[in-house]
């Protein structure tokens, strides 16, 4: 049986942290940590080793673009992908770019089970 994906959500919105978790754990290959806060990420990451990040960009206490700084800065964590799952975008500005704005990778707000299971898919190789 092959080992679980672990993902890790780093968003403010704890409703959207749950649900996520939930539909991804409830399919049997995921194991899936959610932080409401930018600051726990770190600390999230060095406890839990996941496979991929979701990271929200707009967080009150530190913004995902700094905890993405944070990720990439330390040589634990560099290599993990990390996805910016924002409603600063949509769909279309998503699709425009290709997936990818900045050289990074983006998913819109809302998302469906589908389209984050295909997401870590290619982020992971499976």
């Amino acid at each position: 049986m092959p080992e679980k994906k672990r993902i890790l959500i780093v968003d403010d919105e704890e409703a959207f942290g749950i649900m996520v978790k939930f539909n991804l754990e409830e399919i049997g290959d995921y194991e899936v940590r959610a932080e409401t806060k930018g600051r726990r990420a770190m600390a999230a990451i060095k406890e839990f080793k996941p496979d991929l990040v979701f990271l929200d960009i707009i967080m009150p206490d530190l913004s995902g673009v700094d905890v993405f700084t944070e990720i990439k800065g330390y040589v634990e964590s560099h290599s993990i992908p990390v996805v910016f799952l924002t409603a600063i975008v949509n769909d279309k500005d998503v699709a425009a770019k290709m997936g990818s704005i900045g050289g990074r990778t983006f998913l819109a707000k809302p998302i469906t089970t589908e389209k984050l299971i295909a997401c870590i898919q290619d982020q992971t190789g499976g």
